[in-house]
């Protein structure tokens, strides 16, 4: 004879909805790892807890693109500010020493 489906089913249910919850504990974190990261992996995000005060957060990463195509990168060109050059270079040499010490002299 099989197990009612109304006593397997909560059981699952309240393991999924308390990892959903976006707060997880340390030991959470460590005993169920596998299942938490395929969450994040998912793009879901979570605070950490030890002793019921939060530690950190595991966020999914933004995923990068490489490659920005010439008509994306002139459009975004086109919406930067003006930049006046004699000033840029004023602010560099103002930042930068321009005397080239030898880096093996003490």
């Amino acid at each position: 004879m099989s197990a009612p489906t109304d006593t397997v089913a909560p059981r699952a249910t309240e393991c999924y909805a308390e990892i959903m919850s976006g707060e997880i504990s340390q030991r959470d974190l460590r005993m169920r790892s596998r299942e938490i990261m395929d969450a994040v992996e998912r793009g879901e995000s979570f605070t950490v807890t030890r002793d019921g005060h939060e530690i950190g957060e595991l966020i999914p990463l933004r995923k990068r693109r490489r490659f920005v195509t010439r008509s994306e990168f002139a459009a975004m060109s086109r919406s930067a500010p003006a930049i006046d050059l004699d000033r840029f270079r004023a602010d560099q040499d103002a930042l930068i020493d321009s005397a080239l010490d030898d880096p093996y002299a003490r």
